[in-house]
Formats: C-alpha cells, structure tokens, sequence
C-alpha cells in the first residue's frame, strides 16, 4: 500500500510538471509565432512599398528607329549594367593586341574586398582573361570587375573616368561611371537610351567578342556558374547582354533579341522584383520584335558617330528645317549635377495595360485627292538627317505590321483635279516607299488619306495597321483616353501601299505642337504609343 501511495505521488508530481511543461512551451512558440508573423507583415508591407524608378526603351537595331520609350532619358542608377562598360574596354583593348584572352590579371586587395557577388579571389591570386570575362556576365563578380579597371586604368577611380569618356565618344551624354561594378554610388548614373546606344555598339564595334554575354554558365575552380540572364535559352532569340540590381536601382536589364533577321534592344530599368523585370521586358520585346525591320540600314554605332537624341541637348524634342521628326516624348536636360538631378527625379510609375475604352469606329468625312509627285526617301538612322528628309518612328507594338513609310513631297506639287478642294491631303504616289530601316524598293506604292485633316500646325500617329478598320478603331480608343487633348484634333487614317498590300495609319491633325506633345505623354501613359509629327 505505501508503494502504491508514493507510486502515486510520484506519477501525480511528474504529470503536475509535464504539463507546466507544455504550457510554458506552447506560450513560447505561440510568441514565436506570433513575432514571425509580425516580422512576416512588416515584410510584406516593405515589399509593397518598393517601387524604384522605371525606365525603358526599345530600339530597332537595324534601323535606329526607336519603337517605345518611357522615361527614356530620366537618370537611373546602373547597377550592374555598369559592366557592359567595363568589358567594352577590355575587348578595346583585346581588339588592340594589346593582351590576350591568356593574359594573367593580378587580384589586389581593394578586388578581393568587393561586396558580392564575386568569384571570391584572394589578394596576390591572378585569373586569366577569359574566365574573367565569363565571371562577369554570368556571375556579373564584382571582384573580377575591378580586377580588370586595375589592369587597364591603373586604379578604379581612373577606369571610370575612362568609361565616362568612352560614354562620351559613343553619344551617351548622360551617363557618368564612377566604378567598374556598379555597385552603390550616388554620382554613378545613366539613362534606358544611353543603355541603348552601348548595347548597339557593343554589338558592331566586337562581334568577335559579343557571343561571351551568351555563356549559360561555365565551370570556375569545379564550381558551376549560372548566368543571371534568366532570359537567355527561355526566351527565343535572346542572345545576351546584362542584368543588374541595387535596390536605389530596381532590378535592370539590357537585352538584345534576334529573330527572321529582325533585331531589337530592350533596356528596362526598376523592377521589383527580377519577375517583374523580365516579364516586363518579355512584353516589350514581344510588342515590336515583328514590326521591327528585317534589313540593316543603321551604320555601325561606333565612337564618333552619336544618334540624333544623344546630339539634342534641347529638353523637348525639336524638328529640324521643320522637317526632320522625332519620336514624342521628354528629354532630360544634360546632367550636369549628376547627385541632385537623381535625386530629383521622381519614381516613375510602370504602366498597366490600357484601360478599356471605346472601340466604336471613326467615321471619317470623304474627300477628293489629289496626286503629287514623290521624291527620294531618307530611312531612320544614325548619320545626321538632312533638311529635307524625315525620320517617321515604327509602328506601335499593338500593331501587327510590317512597315511605316514616309514619303518626301517635292516643293510643287501637280495642281489637284477638277473639282478638287485646295489644301486637302490625298494619294501620294511613290516610286520608293519604306519602313523606318527598310530600304527595299517598293513600286507603284501610294499613301491615301480617308479623313480631312486640317492644314498647319502638328501631328500625331498612333498606330499602322494591316486593316483600316484597326486603325479606326484605335482612333476611337485614343480620344476616349485623351479627351481634353484630342477634342479638337482631326482623326483620319492614311493608306500606304506596298504593291499590293497595304496598312492604314491611325494619325490626328490639327494640334498645336504643345497639344501634340501633351497628348503622346497621355496616351504613352495607357502604353499605347504615338509619334510626334509636322504637319
């Protein structure tokens, strides 16, 4: 009986402390819990509130046209896209002779110390050209970036005064290095167009060299390596360049894509996440790589030779002779504050896709024509427009189309027909119509207009469509979206043919060029875009 009683006891003592046990375990875990569900809101509520600065651009290679833009010429930190920099000259110099894709660069201790993400090479260690190559446009090492600035400039703060200079020399007037990573600093700064412009000289000035932004992955000291690109091998045609991220930054990319001879670079600066940034620049590139020209036109884009926008110091686009035309939309005035004019600029806002509107077609007033005689056409590119010549966008992303055409009027025209009204546009046949880029001769081509537009003043063109029906309708889409700009704009579509096809351009007349402008930037807003034209 006494054993039972203690037996008792002491199984009573042992279930009176498991089960203080339990509850002092349970009060733990349900604080735990309860502070990792804190930390989980504080989290998610930092992640919705990200929202860096974005910026894009997307430009037909062959030609020089640019096809979209936003923000184009806002300052953005580069991240690391400052890299494509700092390999360009290294292949100036492999390019010289000067050293080889062998040649051994001593790792320093200011290297090794880099921040990730890096090959993590000890001071006094050295690594060949190649594999420094492809360290940086897969692994984009910061280590090997500064590696290569010592080995060619000296030290890294002289390197960057070389890739600002060389900036210079290829028209990218406001983009200023002041590291070989592209790590954090204020005064590091570049635009999506001047991004542009090196990626295409890249491309032209070292084919012998581009084919390594391509590299998958590669094996470094037995460890595999894969490229940030997250594109290359899932998107067709993607065949390189960079990506970056700083959180001053966003997520950036700088893609080039070719397809059926069609060749596009895409830069997007500010995603949220890389996701975000890459479904962006997927959308992008899907939007214009088949309007895009099928037949190189552009010169090669090498030092010397700026494009038209980078020669523009203006901050509006201007026309030449009143007759050169350029795409719509704000330039920033040159950066000569590089930290204030960053700081500066407001977060700009990525788009959504376009707000439903009307789709009831435009029903344009018939008018007589009349015939005059073309001249010679000038394409798009990045040698100085004449004064007589006119440089015309490509045709929205929306639009399934293969050109957009210009035609140059001689100063007399033949008088209309009998019957005729005066100063009314009509068909304009053409010995020569092209695309922006596309020089193929086209014959017995005629533009027609099917609406009135009023004489003077500006224009806009806000698509280029197979069907006249398309272009009507995105007509009536545009004034729902920009009323107050467009009330009392003329809507019409011109017809242009190419033997025996044919597009429609949905175009609106009768604008001052402040209306003009105010509304390309609305309409851009709703990623439908427009091209600024003199009327």
């Amino acid at each position: 009986m006494l054993l039972g009683g203690a037996f008792c006891q002491r199984s009573l003592r042992w279930g009176a402390l498991g089960l203080a046990t339990l509850i002092v375990a349970t009060a733990v875990t349900s604080a735990a819990d309860a502070r990792g569900r804190r930390h989980h809101r504080v989290r998610t509520a930092a992640a919705d509130s990200y929202q860096p600065s974005y910026a894009s651009i997307v430009v037909d290679a062959n030609s020089g046209a640019i096809m979209q833009e936003t923000n184009a010429d806002s300052p953005r930190h580069p991240a690391s896209i400052t890299k494509i920099m700092t390999l360009y000259l290294l292949f100036e110099r492999l390019a010289s002779g000067k050293i080889s894709l062998t040649t051994d660069l001593p790792v320093s201790a200011h290297a090794a110390s880099q921040a990730p993400s890096k090959l993590g090479l000890k001071p006094g260690e050295t690594i060949k050209v190649e594999p420094a190559i492809r360290g940086i446009v897969t692994r984009s090492a910061n280590d090997v970036a500064v590696i290569i600035a010592e080995a060619l400039g000296g030290d890294e703060t002289n390197f960057g005064r070389m890739m600002t200079a060389k900036a210079r020399e290829l028209g990218m007037k406001h983009t200023f290095y002041h590291n070989a990573s592209g790590l954090p600093d204020d005064l590091q700064i570049t635009t999506a167009r001047d991004q542009s412009i090196l990626a295409r000289a890249m491309q032209d000035r070292f084919p012998q060299y581009y084919y390594y932004f391509s590299t998958p992955s590669f094996v470094f000291r037995g460890k595999v390596i894969r490229n940030h690109n997250h594109l290359l091998g899932r998107l067709p045609g993607v065949d390189g360049m960079k990506t970056g991220y700083i959180r001053a930054s966003g997520f950036n990319i700088v893609t080039s894509v070719r397809r059926n001879n069609r060749h596009v670079i895409a830069v997007v600066f500010g995603g949220r996440t890389a996701n975000a940034r890459d479904a962006r620049v997927v959308s992008l590139i899907e939007n214009n790589i088949n309007i895009a020209s099928a037949k190189r036109t552009a010169p090669p884009l090498v030092e010397g030779v700026e494009t038209a926008d980078a020669r523009d110091d203006a901050p509006a686009i201007k026309a030449v002779k009143e007759t050169k035309v350029a795409v719509a939309g704000p330039v920033a005035a040159p950066v000569s504050a590089p930290v204030q004019s960053f700081a500066a600029a407001a977060p700009a806002q990525v788009p959504d896709q376009p707000e439903s509107g009307s789709t009831d077609p435009i029903k344009p007033n018939k008018v007589k024509t009349f015939t005059v005689r073309a001249g010679g056409m000038r394409t798009a590119s990045l040698s100085p427009p004449s004064p007589d010549s006119r440089k015309l966008a490509p045709s929205p992303a929306t639009a399934n189309v293969t050109t957009v055409s210009t035609v140059k009027a001689e100063a007399a025209p033949l008088p209309p027909p009998p019957g005729a009204k005066p100063g009314v546009l009509g068909v304009l046949p053409a010995n020569k119509v092209a695309s922006a880029g596309d020089s193929v001769p086209v014959t017995a081509s005629t533009a027609e207009v099917s609406a009135k537009p009023r004489n003077g003043g500006w224009m806009i063109q806000v698509g280029a469509f197979d069907d006249e029906s398309d272009a009507k309708q995105r007509l009536g889409i545009c004034q729902s979206k920009a009323k107050d700009q467009l009330t009392k704009a003329d809507p019409f579509t011109e017809r242009v043919s190419r033997g025996e096809k044919s597009m429609f351009r949905a175009r609106f007349a009768g604008l001052e060029k402040d209306q003009a402008e105010a509304a390309c930037k609305h309409l851009k807003r709703s990623d439908i875009p427009c091209m600024l034209l003199k009327n």
